[in-house]
């Protein structure tokens, strides 16, 4: 049972002096609050750091070893491309070799029949081009290729011309045109007659020995360009000598897989064995740091839960042995040393007058 109060000046002095304790504990566990919330900032920070270096370095030396390594594998690829290129070539020599010995005895027959078909040309006095392709193709057409050629110089003479002309007149009227094809008929169709009249029929036979050797001549041609096409398909590479080529570029590519291989090994040992070892240096470098950090963060809390402890008991003194003859809003020091005037100036008898005078001052 709470005892009543006898001497006003005394509670109210103990009171002042309870408050103040109480708001100065109050202040220093919001000080050492903010303090312990700095320091485990800051080792999280740490930590952080820590953390973020040895992933920085793990990285970079991951990389740095992923490089040496593709630079030789980079030096390999340059090395098998002129390898591979140096082989292409060789082939391709080889196949124009093959080409030249397997269509020589072709050629030299067709350059012996030109010069033949020239011989007889010669000698019986027959104009030089008349054993030209094209005179052969309009007067004497017997392949195909020769009819098309044939048809296409009837296109540009009797359709393009015509229709070229026509339509470069400024006034187009149908009787331009007719004319215009009759001129047409008259000078192409004049010039291909007298040439014929004076060659073909003149020299019907050397211009029928010339046909057959050209019938040759085109064999032979046949002939050469199907080998050279079955040359080119031959998959058979024996023939080349390109076996050299082929040891070299084998080397090389047996060196590039061993070259990934140890890659592959030496990347596999760093993350498995290296890259620990990286952490724990960078960690034991950085541990007594941490660590006094941690025993600053662990010494902070300790002091904090005691203040706290504290506090509470301290609270629960000021709010048992005064709260409950003193209002809440008084139990702070400046009001309560405003109590305590107004007790010592002999205006107030107890302390609900006090308090009362106190309120109607500060209405």
């Amino acid at each position: 049972m709470d005892q009543p109060i006898t001497d006003y000046r005394a509670f109210l002095t103990e009171a002042w002096q309870a408050v103040t304790e109480l708001n100065e504990m109050q202040q220093r566990e919001g000080a050492l609050s903010q303090q312990l919330n700095q320091s485990r900032k800051q080792l999280e920070a740490e930590e952080k750091a820590v953390v973020a270096h040895i992933s920085q370095t793990v990285k970079q030396r991951a990389a740095d070893i992923a490089s040496g390594y593709d630079k030789e594998l980079s030096r390999g690829q340059e090395r098998l491309r002129k390898a591979k290129s140096r082989r292409e070539k060789a082939k391709n020599q080889g196949i124009k070799e093959r080409i030249s010995e397997e269509t020589a005895p072709f050629k030299e027959e067709n350059r012996r029949l030109k010069l033949q078909m020239k011989t007889v040309f010669q000698q019986n006095r027959v104009p030089s081009f008349c054993r030209s392709s094209w005179y052969y193709r309009l007067y004497a057409p017997r392949r195909l290729p020769e009819f098309a050629a044939f048809l296409v110089v009837l296109l540009i003479c009797f359709l393009a011309v015509p229709y070229g002309s026509y339509h470069l007149i400024p006034e187009r009227k149908p009787l331009y045109l007719g004319l215009i094809y009759f001129g047409c008929i008259v000078v192409f169709g004049g010039l291909y007659v007298m040439v014929g009249n004076r060659t073909k029929d003149r020299y019907s036979d050397t211009i029928k020995e010339g046909r057959r050797i050209r019938s040759e001549i085109y064999a032979n041609e046949k002939k050469i360009k199907r080998i050279i096409r079955d040359i080119r398909r031959d998959k058979n590479e024996a023939v080349y000598n390109l076996e050299k080529h082929d040891d070299e570029i084998a080397q090389i590519e047996q060196m590039m897989s061993e070259t990934a291989a140890r890659k592959k090994e030496a990347l596999n040992t760093f993350e498995t064995v290296t890259r620990n070892i990286i952490a724990d240096e960078i960690s034991a470098n950085n541990r007594e740091k941490l660590d006094l950090l941690k025993e600053t963060c662990e010494f902070q809390e300790g002091e904090l839960r005691t203040l706290n402890e504290e506090l509470k008991e301290k609270s629960l003194f000021v709010t048992g042995r005064f709260g409950i003859y003193l209002e809440k809003e008084f139990l702070q020091p400046q009001r309560l040393d405003a109590l305590l005037h107004i007790i010592e100036n002999g205006t107030a008898a107890n302390l609900s007058e006090a308090m009362d005078q106190y309120k109607k001052q500060h209405a």
